[in-house]
């Protein structure tokens, strides 16, 4: 795939450009990085609120872990949900927003995604070690599950990058993709089991039987890609234990398959971006 041996050819450019990223993300403020805490937290506060206090839903108690704690367990599966979003709306305007750049010099264009990918790992990859702290503060055995943490942090990476190199062309030829994704985004947040547990899903499916043939609304709810990310990540952070087998194959399968679709029609297209924009 040329996409990866140009930046293979380019890891200074795409260290630099990271660099830029991350710096220039919080330049001129007094917090700094700290700011990258504001938005996930502000959202704990208010979804809790919202749905542990006025709407009370009541998630499964970890499983071995015993935590019970609300706002624990949607961190476990905000956190990764903020990182896929951040990942695809900064990769989607990467291109647009360094028109000046792309016109003026040659260069793998794709090292702008990537280069807006990994600064927002970057940033997950702090409030991540920040709710390690706080599962471990009460009382999470997290610490033999961290490996497969950070294996399955790189696969949601891996997916969003390729979902990122898709729509960043789309932006490039159709402005109006950004507000579409927005809008997409706002909805694919409540079919993702992040403020409510997936469990409710499945009882509703049960109540209501099969749609058509023999299937259920469990059926298509679990063809959401982050559905299984967020039941991986609550595994591994909250329950303390092995995620289904099948879940994790599910979760790499898409992980390549937005890869290889993404760096396609991006490498199909490259070549034609400085006369697009």
């Amino acid at each position: 795939m040329s996409i990866l041996s140009e930046l293979r050819d380019s890891r200074e450019l795409v260290a630099n450009l990271t660099r830029r990223e991350v710096k220039g993300k919080y330049k001129r403020t007094v917090l700094g990085q700290l700011w990258s805490l504001a938005n996930p937290l502000a959202a704990m506060l208010v979804y809790t609120l919202v749905f542990s206090f006025i709407i009370k839903i009541e998630p499964d108690v970890g499983d071995p872990s015993g935590l019970d704690i609300f706002a624990v367990w949607l961190l476990c599966a905000l956190l990764p949900w903020s990182f896929f979003t951040n990942v695809v709306t900064g990769g989607m305007a990467s291109l647009v927003g360094n028109e000046n750049l792309i016109k003026k010099v040659y260069f793998p264009r794709s090292a702008l995604v990537v280069a807006n990918g990994f600064s927002a790992f970057f940033t997950w990859s702090t409030e991540m070690a920040v709710l390690l702290v706080v599962l471990l503060v009460v009382g999470s055995a997290v610490l033999p599950w961290l490996p497969l943490v950070v294996v399955v942090m790189a696969v949601l990476y891996v997916f969003a990058l390729g979902i990122s190199l898709l729509l960043s062309i789309a932006n490039v030829y159709f402005r109006d993709t950004q507000h579409f994704v927005a809008i997409l985004f706002q909805i694919w947040f409540y079919a993702t089991p992040i403020v409510y547990p997936g469990t409710l899903v499945s009882e509703r499916s049960d109540r209501m039987g099969p749609l058509f043939g023999s299937v259920t609304l469990e059926d298509l709810y679990r063809l959401n890609p982050m559905e299984r990310f967020a039941e991986v990540f609550r595994n591994l952070l909250y329950d303390n234990r092995m995620p289904e087998l099948v879940d994790l194959l599910v979760i790499i399968a898409w992980a390549v398959g937005a890869l290889v679709v993404g760096a396609l029609v991006f490498t199909r297209h490259s070549k034609r971006l400085a006369e697009a924009l």
